[in-house]
């Protein structure tokens, strides 16, 4: 997870620099810290998820200029616009705001990191090759499980679909951790998001399918998935 902030003043930078690790910090959250002092230097390498952008920049940088540039690119970066006039907020409907954040209320950044995990964390497409060597796309929020299947994996999405891709569970797992899904056992990784309940041994899923937990696996799993639910239950 990658969060980039861009304000010029060097004392609001820190503060909002200091306010977003304290958060993650608090909520034990993995997350890229980047803090730029102008818009030029952001625009280097556009690469966020979350972005913490400053309408009124020095040298006559617009934030709102440097959002659209975001937006016409693709980037799918959630933007909070800081300002410290509030006036200036209705004009972040051309690019979809997530949050303006008024620089006298920073408290307010602790409610807006909140909501984007519980939207963003998921929201993502990762590819993979199929069987047949074609390159695939799988929507991670829209992913029940992945099994081992043979010297393959089986991806099975909520509708029940499947895909069989190449791959190396264990690595697989590596990679999908920082999305909300735990190697529960050798031959599974789940989503947590789709636990429907928990006993001592096994998980059963919002499909009814029962796995049982790996004993390696007990304490980290159940450390993951209360941290889950804490973070991203309803």
């Amino acid at each position: 997870m990658k969060i980039c902030i861009v304000e010029d003043e060097a004392v609001w930078r820190n503060k909002i620099k200091t306010t977003v690790e304290n958060y993650c910090a608090g909520k034990n959250i993995s997350a890229q810290i980047n803090a730029y002092g102008s818009g030029r230097d952001f625009m280097k390498n556009t690469d966020a998820d979350l972005l913490f952008l400053d309408i009124e920049l020095a040298d006559g940088e617009d934030g709102f200029w440097i959002a659209e540039q975001l937006m016409n690119s693709g980037s799918q970066c959630k933007i909070c616009f800081l300002t410290s006039h509030t006036e200036m907020a209705r004009q972040g409907y051309r690019v979809n705001a997530f949050r303006y954040i008024d620089k006298k209320y920073l408290e307010e950044i602790d409610e807006a990191m909140e909501s984007f995990f519980k939207t963003k964390v998921q929201e993502r497409i990762i590819s993979c090759k199929n069987t047949a060597g074609i390159q695939i796309r799988i929507n991670l929020s829209e992913l029940l499980f992945i099994e081992t299947s043979g010297r393959k994996l089986r991806y099975l999405m909520l509708d029940g679909s499947e895909h069989f891709c190449e791959g190396k569970i264990s690595e697989t797992a590596q990679g999908l951790s920082p999305f909300g899904f735990f190697y529960v056992q050798r031959s599974y990784i789940v989503n947590l998001k789709y636990i429907e309940s928990v006993n001592s041994h096994e998980i059963t899923l919002c499909n009814g399918l029962k796995i049982a937990i790996g004993r390696v696996h007990s304490g980290e799993f159940k450390r993951e998935f209360f941290k889950w639910r804490m973070l991203f239950g309803d």
